[in-house]
């Protein structure tokens, strides 16, 4: 089955699929990279698309964001192998160490909820973290499909941001469903 348009996010309680339009496919691929990793590969499998949405939610580190956000790169936050490479990096790896779009927006993305502040976070400028983009923007690039990630910002990335992140996680529908409409008309 092909698809122009796939749109790859980790919970349904982010974005409903009785929203979305009869002609876009969504799957869900749980939080994290390697599930995310390995629902992206199916998924890529399954529907041949065309382009790659990514839709879902961030802590913000940047305190002057709010909203939904288009996201223009993505790094890695918890690859961690000092001192064989810095921090980001994944040592001997001939794939990029940062995933582009056409977005402004600087994601960090691992495998941790971020509840503290990170002076590495701050140094690399990451605006805002996640727990999937990195691994579906990889994915993606590998594939050859253009990838594209709209994030909206339910916490504040500190000890707060688990009751948070719970009470807003559906909040960003509503947005994202406006922008995705702009673009598919």
């Amino acid at each position: 089955m092909k698809t122009e348009l796939l749109i790859i996010t980790a919970l349904e309680s982010e974005l409903k699929r009785a929203a979305l339009p009869s002609s876009v496919e969504i799957v869900y691929s749980g939080i994290g990279k390697i599930n995310a990793a390995i629902t992206s590969l199916n998924a890529i499998q399954q529907f041949s698309p065309k382009r790659i949405i990514n839709f879902g939610t961030v802590g913000k580190i940047n305190p002057d964001l709010h909203g939904l956000l288009e996201i223009g790169k993505v790094i890695q936050r918890d690859m961690d192998a000092e001192p064989l490479a810095p921090r980001g990096s994944t040592p001997f790896c001939p794939r990029p160490q940062e995933y582009l779009s056409t977005g402004q927006f600087l994601c960090g993305s691992g495998d941790s909820f971020v509840t503290g502040r990170d002076p590495w976070l701050l140094s690399q400028g990451v605006d805002v973290v996640d727990m999937e983009l990195y691994a579906i923007a990889a994915i993606a690039y590998d594939h050859h499909i253009p990838w594209q990630s709209f994030k909206y910002i339910t916490d504040d990335a500190n000890e707060n941001s688990g009751d948070d992140w719970q009470s807003k996680v559906h909040h960003g529908q509503e947005l994202f469903l406006e922008k995705l409409m702009q673009m598919i008309d």
